[in-house]
């Protein structure tokens, strides 16, 4: 089934059409990259041959029957899916359709607490009522994790009218419990499974790699390719069960909410990170394991560094976590490693995460430099902070099953103002908190605020946490509702 995979159809469309030398008399503006600034030409200047529009050839994104048809067919082959389409506005957009084309107004529906932001502006636009489920905590790695199962069978329980459930998997720290027997529960009681598979693009069942939750049953699951496969930013897939009898909703939402000038270098590394996927051989995927092994073997023998653990078998061998020793924060090791060119995925008050590389046989990747740079950021770090830092956790205590207090239709008609920190307890914020990265909320539009979480949001500030939200944090304001 392999050799299957190596065909890239649209890829091979637009070489074919760069091949022409053809003259470019309709948009983009840059001609097929012969008018462009100086400055930026000797960069862009192969990328921009192909960088076309929908030219006889080369398809159309919004209603293929050609080589985007034949590239989404192979990738639904690959999952295993019903039917597959490329996004080219990221996971964010892929998130958007599934929910809105699955959710309406006054819905129940389930949600993981630590989901990406994505998700609450989906059900915001689709004015749903969502019940927020409390994730497992991880106490060593002070992060959140899955939900339990007992969890969706309490919220199921209360809430019998349940339309959907909004999954996460893995977390972003890639952990992948209960996924299976959440899916089957859900389904049991006539529960629609969507699922943001953001950082699972490279499960295809395939060992060392966890399974897909499309594989468990998921009805639709939406990955970021260009988070673990090679593939440019953007670049992402939705997937469609086979026990779906009827997408047309999602679909048409893909229409609404997908550009109508897609980005054919985007979907064109679409198109070769599936085949890439598609043709690892066993060799490949044991070359990777062993590399990544070693390279963690050799991390933890650095003094004061420690490489966290997940638990057998529900782990992504991607997503490498390590802690320096107590007197550090993970923020101040990040900072460190981008002294000598280490640039992390993300830092959180005790970790740093770092996302690896799926290797061909003889591929090589930076270990090295990595070690390297690990043990000089750690030298670094004993030089110049000489006192303990405090390491709070971002986490809070929660309910198992909440609710906002306010629907998102109360949320448009109420007056908001902004007010110090200390003022804002007990008061529902007008505004939703998200530490960026990894992009999930910490405190919720719509739901109250606690005395706790605004002394972690404070210890979270002085740590140098970046936030999307408003612009008033740097000075100890938040927006609340009136």
């Amino acid at each position: 089934m392999k050799h299957i995979h190596k065909q890239t159809p649209l890829y091979d469309a637009l070489e074919a059409y760069r091949n022409e030398n053809p003259i470019s008399c309709h948009v983009p503006g840059h001609k097929n990259g012969t008018v462009f600034q100086e400055k930026g030409k000797l960069i862009f200047q192969q990328l921009l041959q192909i960088d076309a529009t929908e030219v006889e050839g080369l398809d159309d994104l919004h209603a293929p029957e050609g080589a985007i048809l034949e590239a989404q067919q192979l990738l639904a082959q690959l999952y295993n899916a019903q039917k597959s389409y490329f996004l080219v506005n990221g996971s964010t957009c892929g998130n958007l359709a599934m929910i809105l084309g699955n959710c309406r107004e006054g819905d129940i529906v389930l949600v993981q607490r630590n989901c990406h932001k994505s998700v609450l502006h989906a059900l915001t636009l689709a004015k749903a009522t969502p019940i927020f489920l409390r994730t497992n905590i991880n106490e060593e790695w002070g992060t959140a994790e899955g939900i339990s199962v007992s969890t969706v069978q309490k919220a199921l329980q209360a809430y019998p009218k349940t339309k959907a459930i909004i999954l996460t998997y893995p977390s972003y720290y890639g952990i992948g419990d209960n996924i299976e027997a959440i899916i089957s529960l859900a389904h049991k009681n006539h529960v629609t499974v969507l699922v943001d598979e953001a950082h699972g693009a490279h499960f295809i069942g395939r060992e060392p790699f966890l399974k897909s939750s499309l594989a468990y049953g998921a009805d639709y699951v939406v990955q970021s390719a260009h988070k673990t496969l090679p593939a440019m930013t953007m670049g992402s897939y939705l997937h469609v069960n086979h026990a779906v009898n009827n997408y047309r909703h999602v679909e048409m939402y893909l229409q609404m909410l997908q550009s109508s000038s897609p980005s054919y270098p985007i979907m064109a590394s679409l198109d070769l990170a599936r085949s890439y996927l598609g043709t690892l051989t066993d060799e490949d995927l044991l070359y990777t394991k062993t590399t990544i092994e070693e390279f963690k073997r050799e991390l933890n023998e650095i003094s004061g560094i420690r490489v966290l653990q997940h638990k057998k078998n529900s782990y992504d061998i991607l997503k490498v976590t390590v802690q320096i020793d107590d007197a550090y924060t993970g923020h101040q090791l990040q900072s460190a490693l981008q002294r000598y060119g280490i640039y992390s995925e993300l830092a959180d008050m005790k970790n740093v995460l770092l996302v690896l590389p799926i290797l061909k046989v003889g591929q090589t990747f930076s270990y090295d430099r990595i070690v390297s740079g690990m043990k000089d950021a750690v030298s670094l770090l004993k030089k110049i902070n000489k006192e303990k830092q405090v390491r709070p956790t971002m986490l809070d205590e929660v309910e198992e099953l909440t609710e906002l207090e306010l629907s998102f239709e109360e949320m448009l008609n109420r007056e908001t103002k902004s007010v110090p920190f200390f003022q804002a307890i007990d008061c529902i914020i007008a505004e939703t908190i998200v530490p960026y990265p990894p992009g999930i909320p910490y405190m919720m539009k719509g739901e109250k605020i606690t005395k706790k979480k605004i002394a972690n949001l404070e210890q979270m500030i002085q740590s140098g946490t970046k936030f999307h939200s408003s612009s008033c944090l740097d000075e100890r304001n938040i927006i609340v509702y009136v």
